[in-house]
């Protein structure tokens, strides 16, 4: 294992984590990627594949043996995501890991109206608590989900209100990310709030999936109540119900509004508006 490259990569076989290590691969810089089963890891030019698990100390503690960086994308929404996310960075830092990237939140804090974000906010202070450098890149709401609010009818609905959010491209997070990762000690104890270039409320992202989709999307403004009625259907857990329904609450208190000028900081190009994202030309 001593041999492996010390960059190591979580998430490579998920959407954020996989274009992070496919940019890496392009730059030519070697990396590790944990991974839960190696036959699903991508293969990609000087990539090493380890196996590893968030809830696994033992398996995670030898797949990090050697890491100096560790890109940490945090883990798939779970009630013990939090627990996951402290017993891999106990581990991490047991194992000799120097430097954490993760991937955040946009605002998090102990009393984000989104109900995930308060979980994003704990990782972050427990990261700062072991001693370990770290970077976080706080990132708004996906671009990328927006087309997928909308139900068989078109409809988003949710407790927005006229709120707006600066959603940002997992494109433009991964650009970032990179940029972090080939030279990590310029970005030491820095926090990023990677957004899109623009404040969208969801009536007017409606309109613009409108135009780029050719489907016809609109918004409906649910109250609270509402809400919660109206995903009972799922048979979700409330922790579940709670996140998806304080998505737009979120919005609604203006939590998530603000364009930063973090990802032109960061990559040297302008964040991906909805309206180019929809285009389609810009994909990694």
């Amino acid at each position: 294992m001593a041999a492996a490259p010390a960059l190591a990569v979580t998430g490579s076989t998920g959407h954020l984590g996989g274009m992070v290590a496919r940019l890496l691969a392009e730059a030519g810089s070697p990396q590790r990627l944990l991974v839960r089963d190696a036959g699903r890891a991508p293969e990609l030019e000087g990539a090493v594949p380890v196996v590893g698990s968030y809830a696994d100390p033992v398996l995670a503690k030898g797949a990090l043996d050697g890491v100096e960086t560790l890109f940490m994308v945090s883990a798939s929404e779970a009630e013990d995501r939090l627990q996951q996310h402290y017993s891999f960075v106990d581990t991490a830092m047991a194992a000799g890991v120097r430097h954490i990237v993760y991937t955040s939140f946009f605002g998090a804090a102990p009393d984000s109206t989104f109900t995930l974000a308060r979980d994003h906010y704990a990782t972050e202070e427990w990261i700062k608590a072991s001693g370990m450098d770290y970077t976080f890149l706080r990132n708004n709401f996906y671009l990328d989900f927006l087309p997928l609010l909308a139900g068989a009818d078109g409809v988003i609905r949710g407790p927005a209100g006229d709120g707006v959010m600066a959603a940002v491209a997992r494109e433009d997070i991964a650009r970032s990310a990179v940029t972090v990762l080939r030279d990590p000690a310029l970005h030491v104890g820095r926090t990023y709030n990677l957004t899109g270039p623009e404040d969208l409320s969801l009536a007017a992202a409606a309109g613009l999936l409108t135009a780029g989709t050719g489907r016809t999307i609109s918004f409906h403004n649910e109250t609270v109540e509402e809400a919660y009625a109206s995903r009972a259907s799922y048979g979700a857990p409330p922790w579940q119900v709670d996140a998806w329904v304080s998505t737009y609450t979120a919005i609604a208190a203006g939590e998530l509004a603000g364009p930063t000028s973090a990802v032109h900081e960061l990559t040297g190009r302008e964040p991906l508006s909805l309206a180019r994202f929809l285009a389609g030309s810009h994909t990694i």
